[in-house]
């Protein structure tokens, strides 16, 4: 029988893929002392910096929505409703360092010299998104869901409604806690 015998880089990237396939695109929080049984209604809670709802306000609202009807619970008005639905997208500056960099180094074995430029730099706003779930009852966050995936200007509008889908249904997979 014969042996393949696996080169070191190919390892390493295999084991990069599987590690990066695993990582989550959210981050929840929840009170651990909330009756997450006891909710069977929701509604959207007003926004008091917002008249009116916009492209990705629609977007969100869409995805909420389905995702809270495959847990089972009904869209209500917010005045009998269990739990009030808010969300806001939060500015983030990120740096990217995405482009070409020079380098030019000279030695052997453990010792040289080299030189390098540094890539180039730049500052990007982009949008994380932020759904919080309010128990109407003591009017406090009983669960929040914080995107680690951003919404950015140079997306489609078809690439922006595909992420925030995404985003919300891999939210509420991990809703109700425990689940």
């Amino acid at each position: 029988m014969k042996r393949v015998l696996a080169s070191p880089a190919l390892v390493i990237v295999a084991m990069a893929v599987l590690i990066t396939g695993c990582a989550s695109n959210v981050v929840t929080d929840y009170d651990a002392g909330a009756a997450y049984d006891s909710y069977q209604t929701w509604a959207f809670g007003s926004s008091a910096d917002n008249r009116y709802t916009s492209l990705d306000g629609s977007r969100v609202e869409d995805a909420v929505s389905k995702a809270l009807a495959v847990e089972g619970m009904t869209r209500t008005d917010a005045d009998s409703a269990d739990l009030l639905v808010t969300y806001h997208i939060d500015d983030v500056d990120r740096l990217d360092t995405s482009g070409f960099s020079y380098g030019l180094g000279f030695g052997r074995g453990n010792f040289g010299w080299g030189i390098s430029t540094a890539p180039p730099v730049r500052e990007v706003k982009e949008g994380q998104l932020i759904v919080d779930l309010v128990d109407t009852a003591t009017n406090k966050v009983v669960w929040r869901g914080t995107s680690k995936r951003y919404l950015n200007q140079n997306q489609s509008p078809e690439t922006r409604e595909k992420l925030i889908n995404e985003v919300v249904a891999d939210m509420f997979s991990r809703y109700p806690p425990g689940n």
